[in-house]
């Protein structure tokens, strides 16, 4: 075991580094939990980047886990645009109808100003306030959609598998104006003081198209986005399979890859020693009914297999814990990382 006591940031560095810290970092990846600890519903609680910023606070101190997450919601990408962010009382702020109601739409659009955008200039003030009452002790984790998958939410699922296929000169019309707003905007959060940004492209995943269809698609738009990324940047596949993928995804540039639930562990972590770092995995939906003995079989479970090395944080799944997780499961989370994660790491059994 490392003779200092390091600081979150020193711990993350150092998993970064395919080298073993003084124990296992952990996300705990809480975007809406800190509504709870405000005691305030969720449509007030992301109204003011103050609330926001708190609730970060509150959640690290109460969880002693190793990032600040300034991500709001993913609509509010949407919410930039114009277009509809619907509230509800138990999970997520989700996009209303789509704003592209035709093809055609492509042609006239143009990026929203990130500073001037009211809902992106909540997000940056929070991270700014985060920095302001962290330093360097802990990674702040900014976030963006990426431009190959955020259009699901810009013109609807179906639509937007079409205009792959069917009309690839206005794909690339798109592609052009989301990468474009998504650079400015993860460098904006850079700015305010995010450390890294997380790269969320679910669309990329196996789960969702064929690796030939991603190499022509989704690798390349990555590929040129994050070159548009003044830091470091997580790759994040939101619950989709990323092992077919792990060699492309590294060949971005990503630093990090957040991983599903549904593949093994193990097999990921061996997948990707010594080229990228693993984020995950543990199953969000399946977390929201676990006892306490399950988080932490759940828990050593993860440590034993991906932990040693290096080269891996623990976290949900999705990059976004439900709303319907329990305090005591991620209590019982934090306290097993803390007893059982430490380096080297030893025979765990679950």
């Amino acid at each position: 075991m490392p003779d200092i006591k390091m600081n979150s940031l020193q711990r993350v560095l150092t998993t970064l580094g395919h080298r073993e810290p003084d124990r296992v970092p952990f996300f705990l990846l809480l975007s809406l939990h800190g509504a709870k600890e405000l005691g305030l519903s969720i449509q007030d609680y992301f109204s003011r980047a103050e609330h926001v910023a708190e609730g970060q606070i509150r959640l690290r101190q109460k969880y002693r886990h190793d990032c600040l997450y300034s991500f709001f919601y993913a609509a509010v990408e949407i919410e930039a645009w114009g277009a509809e962010v619907i509230y509800c009382e138990n999970g997520p702020p989700n996009s209303g109808d789509p704003f592209i109601n035709s093809a055609k739409d492509i042609d006239r659009m143009q990026p929203p100003p990130v500073k001037t955008t009211p809902c992106l200039q909540k997000v940056l003030n929070a991270t700014r306030m985060l920095k302001e009452r962290v330093g360097d002790e802990a990674p702040i984790i900014g976030v963006v959609m990426s431009p190959f998958s955020i259009p699901v939410m810009q013109m609807g699922f179906e639509a937007y598998i079409n205009l792959i296929y069917e009309e690839p000169e206005r794909f690339q019309k798109l592609m052009a104006v989301n990468e474009a707003f998504c650079g400015e905007w993860a460098n904006a959060q850079l700015e305010a003081g995010a450390t890294a940004i997380c790269y969320f492209d679910p669309i990329s995943s196996p789960t969702i198209i064929p690796k030939s269809l991603f190499l022509k698609t989704g690798y390349q738009i990555a590929t040129s986005t994050l070159a548009r990324i003044q830091g470091p940047v997580a790759t994040h596949m939101a619950s989709g399979r990323c092992l077919p993928i792990v060699d492309d995804i590294a060949r971005t540039g990503a630093a990090v890859i957040g991983v599903s639930a549904l593949e093994n562990i193990k097999d990921i972590k061996t997948a990707c020693a010594g080229k990228i770092t693993v984020l995950g995995n543990l199953n969000g939906i399946e977390m929201a009914r676990w006892d306490n003995g399950q988080a932490i079989t759940a828990v050593k479970n993860a440590i034993a297999q991906a932990g040693p090395g290096g080269g891996f944080i623990l976290s949900d799944n999705h990059g976004e814990i439900p709303w319907q997780v329990p305090d005591a499961v991620l209590t019982a989370i934090s306290e097993t990382v803390h007893t059982h994660g430490q380096y080297p790491i030893r025979d765990i059994e679950a």
